[in-house]
């Protein structure tokens, strides 16, 4: 079977399974501490329209943005943060987020370079017994529709070095994706916002998609 086709049969499955809404969003958290939680602007359009023309599935036109408190956080299956600076979640907060992951959600973090330490102790708040762990290449988010054989693309510099693709694993299952050291939602801006070569937009697109797919297939 086409690997684009056999994909879009299994979110369509996902989507009927979980009563979902016909189009497919991913909700950005709003948190408090002082970081710019509502940055990368452009983000979901251009991953969206991407998914969009790979899947035929429908898609939102940009993310939806609450708080892990609001009533409507639970309304999508992804969520979404990253920042360049402090993140707090309060003890309520990190008791909802976890609810949310232990039942079936998934969490895609992006540091766009200063939420490192800020974000490794409040997901400790959430699951204190889980420990961050770098995927092996071979792992699936990194061929879900297009390959990555030496697993992140690095996009922007930061801290140099590689970048890094952890997660948190629950009961067996990728419960949060972190992108660390290479800002894979800067890539995916808008040109005039950032003028990255194409090769490297192109990347963060494709690592992108990867990430939503496997996020609406697992």
């Amino acid at each position: 079977m086409n690997k684009t086709l056999f994909i879009l049969l299994l979110i369509t499955g996902f989507l009927q399974a979980k009563d979902a809404a016909e189009t497919v969003s991913v909700m950005r958290i709003k948190y408090d501490g002082g970081g710019d939680w509502y940055g990368n602007k452009t983000t979901f359009v251009n991953l969206f329209e991407r998914l969009k023309n790979i899947t035929g599935i429908e898609t939102t036109y940009k993310e939806q943005s609450a708080s892990i408190t609001d009533e409507n956080f639970f309304s999508h299956p992804i969520a979404y943060i990253a920042g360049h600076g402090n993140i707090k979640f309060s003890d309520t907060e990190a008791q909802r987020l976890r609810t949310y992951l232990t039942g079936g959600g998934f969490l895609f973090a992006d540091d766009d370079y200063g939420m490192d330490k800020s974000f490794r102790r409040e997901m400790k708040k959430v699951f204190p017994e889980l420990k961050f762990v770098e995927l092996p290449f071979n792992h699936e988010i990194y061929h879900q529709h297009y390959d990555f054989p030496g697993g992140l693309p690095k996009i922007h510099e930061h801290a140099g070095g590689p970048p890094q693709g952890l997660g948190l694993i629950y009961e067996g299952r990728l419960v949060v994706f972190y992108s660390f050291n290479t800002d894979i939602s800067d890539g995916c801006e808008n040109e005039e916002i950032h003028n990255d070569p194409p090769e490297k937009r192109e990347s963060a697109l494709r690592m992108g998609v990867n990430i939503l797919l496997y996020a609406l297939t697992h």
